[in-house]
């Protein structure tokens, strides 16, 4: 019989995995799969400075092409649980919702493709070819020990992906309204002023490293950086923090801090930002501003040109939801960011309206319907 999507992703938001724990969801989908005949491999990694996380790789089939599903089965904190209608990690349903921590981000999604793996073999048998899940438990953490390691430490194993969907919950409002076929790149800044501290009655004496920070900030911020391109918005930066720590009101400040993220489109790399960047504290900030930036890349933008991979996902909405869906750029990054350097990648998954907040839900005919979809990609992709 085939599987329920709907018990398998309340048997899943039941683990409690917030990063980095893994919370028995890898051990719970390892034995699912196991059952199906998958040959699962874990795939623990280590860093420095970081907490370990545990992966699971599970492929179904030695032929090609392989077809795979990314996800993670990791969550965010629950944040102020007494503030969640049922308990985050009950998995109730009410009214036709399904709640708790991870139920559109991503656990109903992995349930709805492992369902649909299931009901695909029970009508078909096993396809000519593979399918694969590359399941981290590292997304919704600094994403060190999950996708990014995983992925070449499978190629030294031979093993070989074709093509991709990353699980993410893409749908603004209505299940089979919107595909992510890429996603911008994203670079957090850390900017730090130097200055002399001095009397705010004798600013002469000083060197006012606020003065020189809020100069920056007012031309890092009047930037239009692009007006966009063909698949993408334009690119923004967007200051998150100003922290000048200063005590007292007749001190003059030495040292002046803030940090802000740039989420850029296909006309930029990271590089070529980052240059940009250390041109304009010098011009609005003065060639002799004594200055440190830090910058952190979580990713450059891509794109998977439409096509095959993204007509197959929208034939699949059409046939199962009569909806054409919309191919975006818009959003967030995911770990598809590192997928699209060994295959053709693109996200789709359910309706995220509600991640990351206080009770999370999707609806259960979603989560049902999400399961026909997928098994309809996979169908036509091995057909």
């Amino acid at each position: 019989m085939a599987l329920d999507p709907v018990i398998l992703a309340q048997d899943l938001i039941r683990c409690p995995s917030v990063t980095p724990i893994e919370g028995g969801a890898l051990d719970l989908l390892q034995s699912t799969l196991e059952e199906m005949g998958f040959k699962c491999t874990r795939l623990p990694f280590s860093e420095e400075g970081e907490d370990d996380v545990d992966n699971l790789y599970a492929r179904l089939g030695t032929a090609e092409p392989n077809l795979c599903f990314a996800g993670h089965t990791d969550v965010v904190p629950v944040g102020q649980e007494d503030l969640w209608s049922s308990h985050p990690f009950h998995a109730e349903i009410h009214e036709g919702m399904l709640y708790g921590r991870g139920a559109s981000d991503m656990k109903g999604a992995i349930a709805s493709w492992v369902a649909a793996i299931s009901s695909v073999l029970e009508e078909m048998g096993t396809p000519n070819g593979s399918i694969s899940l590359l399941i981290t438990g590292d997304e919704e953490g600094p994403s060190v020990n999950g996708t990014v390691k995983m992925l070449p430490a499978l190629a030294a194993m031979g093993e070989k992906l074709d093509a991709c969907i990353t699980g993410e919950p893409t749908n603004p409002k209505v299940l089979g309204e919107m595909i992510k076929i890429g996603r911008r790149g994203s670079v957090n800044s850390y900017l730090t002023i130097h200055g002399v501290q001095g009397h705010v009655g004798y600013p002469h004496l000083a060197d006012n490293a606020a003065h020189r920070l809020v100069s920056i900030l007012k031309g890092l911020t009047d930037w239009e950086i692009d007006q966009g391109s063909d698949h993408f918005q334009p690119s923004t930066l967007a200051v998150s923090t100003i922290d000048i720590g200063n005590p007292t009101t007749n001190i003059i400040p030495g040292i002046a801090e803030a940090t802000y993220n740039i989420r850029f489109n296909d006309l930029h790399t990271s590089e070529t930002l980052i240059a940009k960047m250390h041109e304009m504290i010098k011009e609005f900030g003065g060639e002799d501003v004594n200055y440190e930036l830090e910058c952190k890349v979580s990713g450059e933008s891509f794109l998977t040109p439409p096509g095959q991979l993204s007509d197959l996902v929208s034939d699949a909405c059409q046939e199962v939801l009569g909806i054409r869906p919309e191919l975006s750029t818009t959003g967030g990054t995911s770990d598809s960011r590192f997928i699209k350097d060994y295959c053709p990648v693109l996200d789709f998954g359910l309706v995220g309206q509600t991640m990351h907040q206080v009770d999370e839900c999707v609806a259960v005919d979603d989560i049902v319907k999400l399961r026909d979809i997928y098994a309809h990609i996979m169908k036509n992709y091995f057909d």
